[in-house]
């Protein structure tokens, strides 16, 4: 999954309780804030974006990089600070930590946190009114065991005008957990085990969405492309959200090599509103490290898979993710990943060094490559992503392509939009409003986005030719 952060929070109506969701990682964990926000607004919060002036402050974690939980423990250092300061002047803040931090090192939080009042797992957030209620009566509490009910049951549905204030692209969770197992990743222990959500409630929702003025949906899940294996798979729910009306473009991330299958394939071919852009990771391009990784493929079985995806749709843009300096990596192993690379040619990915993960194979491996030399690498490989990344924006120069508009751009006259291969657009005010879908002609290429004709401001803005967006997952 391409990596983001989000701050929201959530203030009763007669403005005394407020609450402040500062969340890290990945869409789904933007998605978890946002239903988190909708179980506490039930229970009388509303959003503040002052920290200061919250009466609950919620961390949602990721554990996906080294220090994740370092870096938690120095944000909770500050707000021990503004807690002391609320409490002074007679204020009352309560602090939580959710998300997968929490999942893996909840009672060492409470120990270790004094400030802290509460944990909860990714797979209890609906239970938050419970534990706040038990909070309230002087209780520390851990809420990390895996939940017998559906939480997506137990979860309250934002209102209309919730949802157009997050704006006309969704994301909507689909599918949780990874039985995977590969040696360096924490989700298997953090999410659990795969779970597809219903199709008729993944529906639902969508329709509750589309009613809401929702065009572009993008399906969450760790393994998203192993949802429904007795329901007929991704494929079949993607032919029936495309039936929503409303619906203009669905996207869906994050997806394993192993669960691409034929009927998903044909989905890219057929459907005109799967848009043509695929977040495929590989991690690396030596079947050595692949194997020692448990990624259960080889860098040709990826190859001919890719073949086969872009045989059905020529246009695709492919994205990835890559790890570098994985235990035993030899310079051997990182240049067939540099070759594999320049094989695919890809238009965007995230690339990581290697950190161990506390409980993750990978960690009591043999052979852990030294911090320079994982550096060096990452330098290296991020260098050749880049001029693949600025490749692909600078061919839409002088072409035209659709743009959903979603919200004013940076400058007066100006609006922002995404293209079908999920490059942000500016295109003049006059092209459209919110919600639009428009064809513009993009007469630039910028450091991360385009821009259409008409859309200059009137200072010159520089075409990014020799470097873009630094291709690393974006963390807290």
């Amino acid at each position: 999954m391409s990596e983001t952060i989000d701050e929201r929070g959530i203030e009763r109506a007669d403005n005394r309780r407020k609450v402040f969701i500062k969340t890290y990682g990945c869409q789904m964990n933007v998605y978890d804030s946002q239903r988190m926000g909708d179980a506490l607004a039930k229970d009388g919060y509303r959003p503040t974006e002052n920290v200061e002036e919250a009466d609950l402050v919620l961390l949602n974690t990721c554990h996906i990089r080294e220090r994740a939980a370092e870096k938690i423990y120095s944000e909770l250092g500050r707000l021990r600070v503004l807690k002391a300061e609320r409490a002074a002047q007679g204020q009352e803040m309560r602090i939580g930590v959710t998300g997968c931090v929490a999942q893996a090192e909840g009672p060492e939080i409470i120990a270790r946190a004094p400030v802290v009042d509460l944990v909860v797992g990714p797979q209890t957030y609906h239970r938050l009114p419970e534990v706040l209620s038990r909070v309230a009566k002087g209780e520390r509490v851990v809420e990390t065991e895996y939940a017998v009910e559906d939480k997506f049951e137990h979860l309250p549905n934002p209102s209309t005008q919730e949802i157009r204030q997050r704006g006309v692209a969704a994301f909507l969770t689909v599918q949780e957990g990874c039985d995977k197992f590969c040696t360096f990743c924490v989700v298997p222990y953090t999410r659990g085990a795969e779970v597809s959500r219903p199709r008729a409630a993944i529906l639902e929702e969508a329709r509750r969405l589309a009613e809401a003025g929702v065009r572009e949906l993008t399906l969450l899940g760790q393994n998203v492309n192993a949802w429904g294996p007795s329901d007929g798979g991704l494929a079949s729910l993607l032919r029936d959200l495309a039936e929503i009306p409303g619906i203009a473009r669905l996207r869906y991330t994050t997806s394993h090599p192993r669960d691409m299958d034929e009927a998903l394939i044909e989905a890219h071919r057929d459907l005109r509103a799967l848009m043509p852009y695929l977040h495929l990771p590989v991690q690396s391009g030596s079947d050595r490290i692949l194997k020692a990784m448990n990624r259960r493929h080889k860098a040709a079985d990826y190859l001919r898979l890719l073949e086969r995806i872009r045989e059905a749709r020529p246009d695709i843009a492919l994205s990835g993710d890559f790890i570098v300096g994985f235990p035993g990596e030899t310079d051997a192993d990182f240049e067939a990943t540099l070759a594999l690379v320049r094989e695919v040619g890809y238009a965007a990915a995230y690339t990581f060094k290697y950190s161990p993960r506390p409980g993750t194979p990978g960690a009591t491996m043999d052979g852990h490559v030294p911090e320079d030399v994982k550096t060096e690498r990452l330098d290296r490989l991020q260098a050749l992503i880049r001029e693949q990344q600025v490749a692909f924006q600078e061919s839409f120069v002088g072409r035209d392509t659709e743009v959903l508009i979603e919200k004013p751009g940076r400058h007066p006259g100006q609006m922002i939009g995404r293209s079908p291969f999920l490059l942000p657009v500016v295109v003049p005010a006059s092209a459209g409003r919110v919600g639009d879908i428009v064809s513009v002609r993009v007469s630039a290429s910028m450091t991360n986005s385009l821009m259409a004709a008409g859309a200059e401001p009137a200072e010159a803005s520089v075409p990014a030719r020799a470097a873009a967006e630094p291709v690393s997952r974006k963390i807290a």
